[in-house]
């Protein structure tokens, strides 16, 4: 904070001034603090025939303290007038001088230090009649810590000439640091491109007349997007190109192109401002970010092989392995390449769907297709066929044209691998969600990119067994005691048949669930029945999929909020009033579909010790529940670069942005960070 004697050397010539001479000055009295002095002047001292009068309003800040320009970026706010009680005034405008920009702790924010003078354009009502200015002035001045004031300022502008000292000069000096069209200054707006992603950037083409020193640049109208300082880029034959960083949620990134912004450019002692609509440019692919999280992907496929959504499908795995075992080693290879292909194929086909769907403006993310009940109801058909299979109901009957042992091995490994792949998805991995949030943020090549490297650690596994096929002969040897194992796979993925109807009852309601477990009981029925009449058994299992796959298309029931005392609705509207008033908020984003969210809510939320933090007083819990599409959920998910659930977060005073929790769940981490959030923050400016 300024001290005391340099205040008193601000406030010196003040000071020595008589009280005639100070009222013979067209400036109101200095309104003095302990950060600086304030006060409205004027450029003339009687208002005579003239309806436009110019005014400023002179900051004389303690050094280190600044006030905030217009648009004071990611902190502050501008000086504020109110002029009412004043008399023969019709309106009154500030004209902005250029501003300088302040980079503290990752904040970019705009404004003034040392002395500054914000000039006024005013019109009076009458001319020849007198101008009483009494304003309330509104003001935020900062350095390590912000202090907001409000000062009243009056003048008098008597109608007649009057001796007395004006500040016409003054005024005008800073008049000249208002920003024009640069046309005197030899600059100008060419275009601007803006190119979202990971990392968003703004590129904007600026011609000058010589080359550019230090320049910067401050945008508007961009709402809920700051911008960090540019960067020059290679210069062309007449045009220079600025690159600025973008930060801000996805959605508000992606509304810059094609929207009309301001943008406001300085260069050392030169500015200009204009209008410019920048157009959509696509997302660059940075490599040195690109390679960490293709390393990370390949970690999230290799982790979530043995995450609780793989499990239930962990059958189909160990006994396309078990079979393997005393093949010949060139078929050995073969079957696990073919298992891998269908892993990759069955990845890069959901990387295409992300980019469609991106494409179309919809929500894309990890998992989503488990909200569509169309896609419950096919893959519960499907998995009650593979568990028939594996009860010996029947065999899997491959065309009449492919005879050859090795390529019907291929054929089902292949879709072995498709399999596994789409009844993974509704779990998310550690590693996995960054990926798959950078991907999706970053473009169609990097979404390709990073969903091949996810492929490739799911399948590393089988690759493994490709590149070294002896190591298939460390498993069991097949033999009898497979009839009874087969079945028993056979009940655990009819389970995953069951948990599919029942994430179905979530989505459609009861009844449609009901439908739909009949039909599957039918179609196992009918395959056990009718062994002897194979066109007839075929004919009506073929009806009752139809049928099953037809329910989806009741509508859907409503969907009725669960009742849970300890559980408030997701509202995100709500967390900055309820941090405000000193809660701290517990944020747990989950789905019926999401088996990693019902670990962590079995082993962690719905523990004793967790229980008690959670509904201890200022804690909220707040659940958001995304079995069924929720824009808000999605658009909440994507303020943190994630696309996939399990999500949980833990807002505060300590943590007013939201402090995101690991993937995985421990009582520890969720202690830690209720403790870290409730920690109030002091000096924030």
């Amino acid at each position: 904070m300024a001290s005391k004697a340099t205040i008193a050397a601000l406030a010196l010539p003040a000071l020595l001034l008589t009280p005639a001479a100070r009222a013979a000055e067209a400036a109101s009295d200095w309104f003095a603090t302990d950060q600086g002095m304030v006060r409205l002047i004027a450029a003339q001292s009687f208002v005579g025939a003239d309806r436009d009068i110019e005014l400023g309003l002179e900051f004389r800040l303690a050094p280190k303290w600044k006030i905030y320009w217009r648009s004071p970026g990611d902190a502050g706010y501008p000086p504020r007038l109110d002029w009412d009680g004043s008399q023969n005034l019709a309106s009154a405008e500030i004209a902005w001088p250029a501003p300088t920009r302040f980079s503290v702790l990752g904040l970019e924010t705009m404004g003034y230090e040392g002395d500054v003078v914000l000039p006024i354009h005013a019109r009076v009502e009458h001319a020849g009649a007198p101008l009483n200015l009494s304003t309330t002035l509104d003001y935020l001045t900062c350095a390590e810590i912000c202090v907001p004031y409000e000062a009243k300022l009056v003048l008098d502008l008597p109608a007649a000439p009057e001796p007395g000292a004006a500040f016409g000069p003054l005024i005008a000096r800073w008049e000249e640091r208002v920003p024009g069209d640069g046309h005197a200054e030899g600059l100008a707006l060419r275009g601007a491109v803006m190119r979202p992603g990971q990392d968003a950037e703004l590129d904007l083409i600026i011609r000058s007349d010589r080359p550019l020193t230090a320049p910067d640049a401050f945008i508007e109208g961009a709402d809920g997007v700051s911008f960090g300082p540019p960067t020059p880029q290679a210069d062309g034959p007449d045009a220079v190109t600025l690159r600025l960083p973008a930060y801000g949620q996805a959605g508000a990134l992606d509304r810059v192109a094609g929207h009309p912004i301001e943008v406001t450019l300085t260069d050392d002692d030169r500015a200009m401002t204009g209008t410019v609509t920048p157009t959509l440019g696509a997302p660059a692919v940075d490599l040195a970010r690109l390679l960490p999280m293709l390393l990370l992907a390949l970690l999230g496929g290799l982790v979530l092989n043995v995450m609780p959504c793989v499990l239930p499908v962990l059958s189909l795995k160990l006994l396309g392995a078990i079979e393997h075992r005393d093949r010949p080693l060139a078929a050995v290879r073969l079957g696990f390449l073919a298992t891998s292909a269908g892993i990759l194929l069955s990845f890069l086909a959901l990387a295409g769907v992300m980019i469609a769907l991106a494409a179309a403006g919809l929500a894309a993310g990890w998992g989503i297709q488990f909200q569509e009940p169309f896609f419950l109801a096919a893959m519960a058909a499907v998995v009650t066929l593979f568990a028939a299979n594996l009860w010996g109901l029947f065999e899997v009957a491959l065309p009449q044209g492919v005879t050859d042992l090795g390529a019907r091995a291929a054929i089902g490994n292949v879709a072995t691998g498709a399999f596994v792949t789409l009844l993974a998805t509704p779990c998310s991995a550690p590693f996995l969600g960054t990926a798959v949030g950078f991907a999706l943020a970053s473009g169609p090549v990097a979404t390709i990119a990073i969903f091949l490297a996810l492929g490739i650690g799911f399948a590393a596994p089988y690759l493994a067994v490709a590149a070294m096929p002896r190591l298939a002969r460390l498993l069991p040897r097949p033999g009898r005691w497979m009839r009874f194992v087969r079945p028993i796979l056979g009940v655990a993925l009819a389970g995953t048949a069951v948990w599919l109807v029942m994430v179905l009852a979530a989505e459609s309601g009861a009844a449609a669930a009901a439908a739909l477990a009949m039909l599957l009981v039918a179609m196992v029925a009918v395959l056990a029945l009718l062994r002897q009449r194979e066109f007839a058994r075929w004919g009506a299992v073929g009806a009752l999929v139809v049928a099953a796959l037809a329910v989806p298309m009741v509508e859907r029931a409503p969907a009725a909020p669960a009742a849970d005392a300890m559980w408030r609705r997701f509202d995100p509207a709500a967390l900055g009033p309820l941090v405000h008033d000193g809660d701290v908020v517990f944020v747990d984003v989950t789905a019926d579909w999401c088996l990693t969210c019902k670990v962590n809510e079995r082993l962690v939320l719905d523990s004793s010790g967790t229980h008690e933090l959670l509904t201890a007083p200022k804690v909220v819990a707040m659940r958001a529940d995304w079995t069924r599409p929720d824009p808000t959920i999605a658009a909440y998910l994507k303020r943190f670069g994630r696309y996939g659930i399990p999500f949980n977060a833990v807002y505060g005073p300590g943590a007013p942005a939201g402090l995101p929790l690991p993937l995985i769940l421990t009582p520890d981490a969720v202690r830690d960070a209720l403790a870290r959030a409730a920690k109030s923050v002091d000096g924030r400016g």
